[in-house]
């Protein structure tokens, strides 16, 4: 099993930068896992943010590329979403997401293990 836990998300103003990370663990968990961001505001699917390969290779959202950068420092096991330029509509839960393997699926069926998400809401 893999258990992974967001944390970092809070109240963010416009133009403001935030840092997510997610903390993996459990036995089965490696750096050969594909690790992703995805996110759902109020009432919508769930989107896909961005994606890296254990060899850090990357893929991002149209919405995000420019503002957001993923990383991930094997040797922690941890992820991280960088994101800056925040705009109102960058308010979701953000969840991370992996799975075995090297596809950088932007779909969440893509993924076999979650995170229970991290609220990230943009102050008026």
């Amino acid at each position: 099993q893999v258990q992974l836990v967001e944390s970092g998300g809070g109240l963010v103003q416009a133009g403001g930068s935030l840092r997510l990370s997610c903390a993996a663990s459990g036995r089965s968990f490696s750096g050969y896992f594909t690790v992703a961001w995805f996110r759902q505001a109020p009432g919508k699917e769930r989107d896909f943010v961005a994606a890296i390969r254990s060899g850090g290779s990357t893929n991002y959202a149209d919405s995000v590329k420019g503002r957001f950068t993923i990383s991930r420092d094997n040797a922690k096991n941890t992820i991280y979403l960088q994101m800056g330029g925040l705009k109102p509509e960058d308010t979701a839960v953000y969840y991370c997401a992996a799975n075995r393997g090297v596809v950088l699926s932007t779909i969440p069926d893509g993924y076999e293990y979650w995170g229970q998400g991290t609220q990230v809401t943009f102050a008026s």
